[in-house]
């Protein structure tokens, strides 16, 4: 068996949280697929994918507490090295948590409307601590990651395709990279 492949061990995500241990394992290259064999990138470049994909995954940089140690994007799927940052998270205040989450799921009125982000608001939502605890855990999940990644990303695509419907798989496959070597395969 080829020295990367001892390194690296498939894992679907189904059961996530069971399999993970961060204290062991932090680094995950992450592959999500087109479905319909959906183009990413167009050849000359002129769909501007690349630029949403790059601008989207460093928003998302900012807001959870997982590290993009870099990225590719091939035909139809794109590849993610990701890092499980569990310590950052637990140092955010339940302030810090509500200020993040609003700013991927912003308060809407009952006409879908952005609403404006009011102190009281934040303090309402930081008293909550099931929430804080449930949104913390989220901030720190690749599945939620990828999800908020996707997302924003599939209806614009499918805009541009003329079609509509899912445009990513619904799954994703994680691959955990156990040693330095391994890490520095996937980089390369």
């Amino acid at each position: 068996m080829p020295l990367a492949l001892q390194f690296l061990r498939y894992r679907k995500l189904q059961a996530f949280y069971e399999t993970v241990d961060t204290d062991v394992i932090r680094w995950y290259l992450t592959i999500s697929r087109c479905v319909r064999r959906a183009m990413l990138l167009s050849e000359d470049g002129s769909l501007g994918r690349k630029d949403w994909i790059d601008l989207r995954l460093k928003e998302r940089n900012l807001i959870f507490a997982i590290s993009v140690g870099g990225f590719s994007i091939m035909d139809n799927h794109i590849h993610f090295l990701l890092r499980i940052n569990v310590e950052q998270a637990s140092q955010w205040s339940a302030m810090e948590i509500v200020r993040r989450w609003t700013t991927l799921y912003p308060p809407r009125g009952s006409d879908r409307k952005p609403l404006k982000v009011t102190d009281e608001f934040l303090k309402l939502k930081a008293d909550n601590a099931a929430w804080v605890a449930e949104t913390r855990k989220r901030l720190s999940s690749f599945g939620w990651f990828i999800k908020c990644f996707k997302e924003p990303l599939a209806r614009p695509a499918n805009k541009q395709d003329g079609c509509t419907g899912a445009f990513f798989e619904g799954r994703y496959k994680s691959i955990a990279i156990l040693a330095e070597e391994a890490l520095l395969s996937v980089c390369a």
